[in-house]
């Protein structure tokens, strides 16, 4: 065989290779989206369900929607770069962005706004006019210890108003609305959760929110973030974020984003998080 014939069959041999090896590549494109557990898994994967469905559709690829139904579920699966695009809290994106590096590309816009503060509610009965009037009495925290809003800036604002962790008595809620079901039924004297809660349907359809007010309020600080995998191609993301930034503007786009009840996602970066991390910082002293 001549020398010119070897090298093209060697040359046919490499392409044949190369279609293999990309065959099998892409033979499992799945992409992963996992969605922190903000309600249950059952309500969380409805709602968000059609995302999923919009993108798969979108990007000829599959998208897998997985709703944890506890936050050690979920948060494993972010330690482990189980999720490709994941939505989550404000602070567990600060530390999966520099722990497990994923990057944040959109923002919820919810009741028409990209931001969400932390607050103090209380009765308007209550008698509590300020935050040094909650010392040694109970303030029930929505969520968890790694709750945004509802305990981080709840207790920064604590903080602010010259209360130390320790001189209140802190429980926690279930979820925020629970929180602000407790300080209403005085089960305790305030409520820590984001400035919106009182405006959900579960608030307004339970109790008379006439009878609430926010003691305290944080700034206003950018909403939940969406983020994708470092590793993710910048074609790749940037296709993500345009599909989803746009959703608004289209009859089929707004009926997803309600379904999700959201108003919009709009596209964010990671320094708008920088006074998350100095709120973290002066709360739970971890740099973020």
């Amino acid at each position: 065989m001549s020398f010119f014939c070897t090298r093209m069959v060697l040359l046919g041999l490499l392409l044949a290779m190369a279609f293999v090896s990309e065959t099998a590549v892409h033979a499992d494109d799945t992409l992963v989206l996992g969605v922190f557990p903000r309600n249950n898994a059952a309500v969380t994967h409805e709602r968000m369900s059609a995302v999923a469905d919009y993108l798969t559709k979108q990007l000829n690829r599959p998208v897998e929607l997985v709703t944890p139904k506890d936050f050690d579920t979920f948060w494993s699966g972010v330690q482990n770069q189980a999720y490709d695009i994941v939505h989550l809290n404000q602070y567990d994106y600060v530390e999966a962005h520099k722990l497990y590096n994923y990057d944040v590309i959109l923002k919820n816009v919810e009741f028409g706004e990209s931001t969400i503060a932390g607050a103090i509610i209380v009765r308007k009965d209550s008698g509590i006019e300020a935050i040094s009037d909650l010392k040694e009495k109970t303030v029930v925290f929505g969520g968890g210890p790694r709750a945004m809003q509802s305990y981080i800036v709840a207790r920064y604002l604590m903080q602010q108003g010259g209360l130390k962790q320790g001189d209140y008595v802190e429980r926690f809620s279930n979820n925020p609305p629970n929180a602000i079901l407790a300080a209403y039924f005085k089960q305790a004297d305030a409520a820590g959760a984001g400035d919106k809660v009182l405006a959900l349907e579960p608030v307004q359809s339970s109790i008379d929110t006439s009878q609430m007010r926010i003691l305290a309020r944080s700034d206003q600080l950018p909403h939940l973030p969406w983020a994708v995998k470092h590793t993710m191609t910048t074609e790749l993301r940037t296709t993500i974020q345009n599909l989803l930034s746009k959703l608004h503007e289209s009859a089929q786009g707004r009926q997803i984003l309600n379904q999700a009840q959201l108003t919009e996602l709009r596209r964010a970066t990671d320094n708008e998080y920088d006074r998350h991390r100095e709120i973290i910082k002066a709360v739970l002293g971890l740099n973020f």
